[in-house]
């Protein structure tokens, strides 16, 4: 069965739902998102709401550990082309930021594959990768918030967006998650849609991503949730790299409180005490931005369900990125660790796969691209970089030892062959926003982390003992097997995704003092 199903996969003959017709597919897409925003995650904060997207954990499948990207851009490029950044040519930031661009006869994107073989694709919300957003090529309908064409119309993550419906923009200034909401609502109820095709829409919301504003009807809803701050929101790290120093987030007030400020900062030194952030408050903004963002999604789904779609599309909800809340100092994403980069991952489609299960196999957005494409029974037009999931979706449960090495990186602002170029060229640059270029891996236990810079510590966490990453073993002579082990698992997955750097990264400081 397995070869006749791969016979007509790669014969491009499409896979076919619950009644016979290919399947939808619609991916729910947010934006800075930690997954302990969502409380279907045992990780949860305390006051969390989201029965929606908790409602479709139980018809489908939780994943425990997925990794999209270190940050905005990277994530969606990864999610549009079906490899890791390290992979991705003629993809560079260009003019000013977000401004971006890329040669789409180089760097395809998969939609336009599956455009051209009978799916209507559809594209909503937020766009950061490339000033070309593909409309008419890759989307036959497309409603979005340009950002990298409009950069001064970039910070307007919630209200008066600059935006282009199939080629024509115009202003708009509602609360953005309603609009993207109702936006896809209108398609789903046929406006611009064919009803003879199967269909595939990215729906990309703008939300949580600071200045993290909630809806009117939603501010303070969180004011009264308890928050426990993280250990070591103040520090100190031991055994965690130097960068840390320069990424600190929060300052100490002078009766313990934690606030919002710049790195390194004491209380005082800057201007507008006053209207600093405490810690407590910058997470009830964040809960209570989340409740429009879950509507939407409930609205969504409704919508799928009273137009009898929802039985044969396939659904995934999932973050661009996580976001720090507190944790390592952070208050933004970027670093190598969970409660950084780790996104929550929500797929379910009942007829055909497990309902209610959770699978501990750790994942990456790339592994998405190949799950899609053989959900919609397209063969992969190029060599991409992830491993479709569809047998874990229909079993979840796996066992400790078949748990495969997921890796992830961190490459900045750069992409493909430009990475290689800078590590060797101009290494003082390998990083973005104070934090080194850097590859990672998690096994299912163990995470292992290593920086792309000279001299600079490795990481190793027992995620099953420390879930928050506190305690670095690399340098404890019990787990140098381990770190062996997961430092050449790192190396093999880059040479398997073919990064040009792979044969020759940095030597790090336990290395130097072997």
């Amino acid at each position: 069965m397995n070869r006749i199903f791969c016979f007509l996969l790669m014969s491009g003959v499409v896979a076919m739902g619950a009644e016979g017709k290919r399947p939808n597919i619609l991916f729910l897409f947010s934006d800075d998102q930690s997954y302990k925003t969502v409380s279907c995650y045992p990780e949860a904060l305390p006051g969390v709401n989201t029965p929606n997207i908790d409602a479709l954990a139980k018809s489908g499948v939780r994943f425990t550990h997925a990794y999209m990207g270190s940050w905005c851009m990277p994530s969606r490029a990864s999610l549009l082309t079906g490899r890791h950044p390290h992979g991705i040519e003629t993809m560079r930031l260009e003019g000013t930021y977000p401004g971006s661009t890329y040669d789409p006869a180089v760097c395809q994107y998969w939609p336009k594959v599956l455009r051209e073989k009978g799916y209507q694709t559809a594209h909503i919300g937020k766009w950061h990768t490339g000033t070309d957003s593909g409309w008419g090529r890759d989307w036959d309908h497309q409603i979005v918030w340009n950002r990298p064409k409009h950069p001064e119309n970039a910070g307007n993550y919630f209200y008066d967006q600059i935006v282009m419906e199939d080629g024509v923009e115009r202003m708009e200034a509602g609360y953005s998650t309603d609009k993207y909401t109702e936006w896809a609502v209108d398609f789903l109820k046929g406006k611009k849609r064919d009803a003879e095709k199967p269909w595939f829409l990215w729906l990309c919301y703008g939300a949580i991503h600071g200045p993290t504003t909630p809806a009117d009807r939603h501010k303070g809803k969180h004011d009264g949730d308890p928050v426990k701050r993280p250990a070591d929101l103040f520090g100190p790290r031991p055994g965690k790299p130097s960068f840390l120093e320069k990424t600190q987030a929060w300052v100490k007030g002078p009766n313990g409180e934690a606030y919002a400020g710049k790195s390194g900062a004491a209380f005082g030194e800057e201007e507008n005490e006053r209207k600093r952030k405490t810690f407590e408050d910058f997470v009830h903004q964040s809960n209570d931005c989340v409740e429009a963002l879950d509507e939407g999604i409930g609205r969504v789904l409704a919508v799928l369900k009273e137009t009898g779609q929802l039985e044969n599309t396939l659904i995934v909800f999932t973050a661009d990125q996580g976001f720090g809340m507190g944790e390592h100092g952070f208050r933004m994403k970027l670093g190598p660790w969970d409660a950084t980069y780790r996104s929550p991952l929500v797929v379910s489609m009942p007829s055909r796969f497990a309902q209610g299960a959770v699978c501990r196999q750790p994942v990456h957005g790339v592994d998405l691209v190949s799950t899609f494409l053989a959900t919609a029974g397209v063969a992969e037009p190029w060599e991409m970089h992830g491993r479709d999931l569809t047998g874990l979706l229909e079993k979840p449960e796996v066992a400790e030892e078949a748990i495969r090495p997921c890796f992830y990186e961190h490459t900045g602002h750069f992409y493909g062959s430009d990475v290689e170029k800078v590590l060797r060229e101009d290494p003082g640059h390998a990083e973005h926003n104070n934090v080194p270029f850097y590859v990672a891996v998690n096994d299912g236990r163990w995470k292992y982390i290593r920086y792309l810079r000279e001299g600079e510590t490795e990481e190793v966490y027992d995620l099953r003992a420390d879930p928050e990453e506190l305690t670095n073993l690399a340098d404890d002579p019990a787990h140098a097997g381990t770190l062996k082990r997961l430092r050449d698992v790192a190396v093999a997955e880059a040479r398997r995704t073919k990064a040009g750097f792979a044969g020759e990264m940095p030597a790090t400081k336990q290395m130097l003092a072997e």
